[in-house]
């Protein structure tokens, strides 16, 4: 289903018991019958005399002030009954479905009727697909006669794309075309996550016996197909999926971005722990265009006078945040920041302590996070936190903090975990420690980084990796420098090890 009737389906009103109110519809008849008069009769009155005596001929036609008023009241009392057709986003979530990209690696892939090949422009539509979707988590699955996970779940594009150019066909350790497994595996990926996903398919062909089982499947599954125009395949001909084709433009993957957002607001609309997204203030727009004919000479109604002894009343006094603060709260400026990814401003403007807490959160001031969001006895705010602690290497406030959480709620998603994660990270870091040699003899100073020890286990040593060149411990980026395994290689062993493995099973 397409958004526009998704968002038809759910459509309903809030708080329904305003609609009696539209009963002023009524009052405006009346009001407006008396506004006009009858016309006089004709009888005795020549057709040119009679026009020329008559005044205000067409004034039922005409649009009077209390029509105007009439039509204000209606958007504010639909306003009032608050109209919805979706859900809040939960805001420590991916604001888009997970998707598992399927990609077929087979040797007519390398069919180059579409340049440069088939496989080559499939892989350059998912790097394309991820930029589209950036922050949105994706899974990369590769199959032929096998099927293998090449990347879990990631919302970082940079991950997966140098194993997406280490696939090729020489990889891959049996030939054949077995979409099914690659569903299965892809299924396993999406049964992780917290919201039900999609799975692409980016293949030249499909195998009849693999169509109908894409068929028969739940979900949303979806093919991109690497033919040139004017091909078709007997198996994708009897896919009853969304198929897209591949076009020199990116037309192509905005149109499955669309599914997907499609399938993202049909799984928020499932979750009944989404509170409902109030519409009504959009409603207040056109009610204050109209309000604005009231200006104008004629228009201000008898009824005027009391909105004139409003105006009387004592005025607010003016804050100092500026114009801003007339209209939106500051949590609600904070959300307009926070949407922007302004978090440190976001964090600013924030007078909820958990939403305040996150925004530190995604700016990285991670001590500062932990202090806000321990005045919040929520599960939510603890897992927050015990994330927070664990970036900022503090992994024993980490345990402690999942381990509030789910005390608090035994279930809430993803602590259970964390917290063991955590914990494994303490035990390694408490073990190295014990088995280390503390190099306190060597004459070792200090480092800035400094873990937890409070069981005492091994020795508190600091360690400075020497400056000379060629010594000391190397850095991420050092030690990949000195890898000179290939992407493709490493795919080829690890594929291999896994068929071998589902073959002696």
């Amino acid at each position: 289903m397409t958004g526009p009737g998704i968002a038809l389906e759910a459509f309903h009103f809030l708080r329904p018991l305003w609609l009696i109110a539209l009963v002023v519809v009524v009052i405006w008849g009346l009001a407006r019958r008396s506004q006009t008069r009858r016309d006089p009769p004709a009888e005795g009155l020549a057709v040119h005399l009679r026009a020329a005596l008559t005044i205000g001929e067409n004034r039922q036609r005409r649009f009077l002030p209390i029509d105007g008023v009439a039509l204000t009241i209606a958007l504010l009392i639909l306003g009032a009954a608050g109209p919805t057709w979706s859900r809040q986003p939960d805001p420590f979530v991916a604001q888009s479905a997970p998707l598992v990209v399927a990609l077929k690696v087979t040797p007519s892939m390398e069919n180059r009727d579409i340049a440069p090949s088939r496989l080559e422009r499939g892989k350059q539509k998912i790097r394309d697909l991820l930029e589209l979707r950036a922050g949105a988590r994706t899974a990369l699955v590769a199959y032929a006669g096998t099927a293998h996970g090449v990347v879990p779940m990631t919302g970082d594009p940079a991950v997966m794309v140098p194993y997406l150019e280490g696939l090729s066909p020489d990889i891959m350790p049996q030939e054949g075309d077995r979409a099914a497994d690659a569903l299965a595996m892809a299924g396993t990926f999406l049964s992780r996550e917290d919201m039900p996903g999609a799975t692409l398919f980016v293949t030249d062909m499909l195998d009849p016996a693999d169509a109908e089982a894409l068929n028969t499947e739940g979900g949303a599954i979806a093919v991109l197909t690497m033919l040139p125009e004017g091909t078709d395949d007997p198996g994708i001909d009897r896919f009853t999926g969304p198929v897209y084709r591949a076009t020199p433009d990116d037309s192509d993957l905005r149109q499955i971005d669309r599914m997907l957002a499609a399938a993202y607001r049909q799984a928020l609309l499932e979750d009944s722990d989404q509170p409902w997204q109030d519409r009504g203030p959009w409603l207040a727009w056109p009610a204050a265009a109209l309000m604005l004919l009231w200006f104008r000479r004629g228009w201000t109604m008898r009824w005027a006078a009391v909105a004139s002894l409003a105006l009387l009343l004592p005025a607010p006094q003016a804050r100092a945040g500026g114009l801003a603060d007339w209209f939106f709260t500051p949590d609600q400026q904070g959300r307009i920041a926070y949407q922007r990814k302004e978090y440190d401003r976001a964090a600013e403007l924030f007078a909820d302590p958990l939403w305040r807490g996150y925004a530190l959160y995604k700016n990285g001031q991670y001590a500062e996070a932990v202090e806000v969001l321990s005045r919040v006895e929520t599960a939510q705010a603890a897992f927050i936190q015990g994330i927070a602690a664990v970036r900022n290497r503090a992994y024993r406030d980490g345990v402690r903090a999942f381990e509030t959480a789910l005390a608090r709620d035994p279930d809430y998603p993803g602590a259970a975990e964390n917290l063991a994660l955590a914990q494994e990270i303490v035990d390694y870091v408490e073990t190295a420690r014990e088995q280390s040699d503390t190099g306190e003899e060597a004459g070792i100073g200090a480092d800035d980084v400094v873990f937890d020890n409070e069981e005492a286990r091994g020795a508190d040593t600091q360690i400075d990796a020497p400056q000379e060149e060629g010594a000391g411990l190397l850095t991420t980026e050092q030690w990949m420098n000195t890898v000179d395994t290939r992407t493709g290689d490493f795919l080829r062993q690890r594929f291999a090890l896994e068929a071998a493995g589902r073959a002696g099973e």
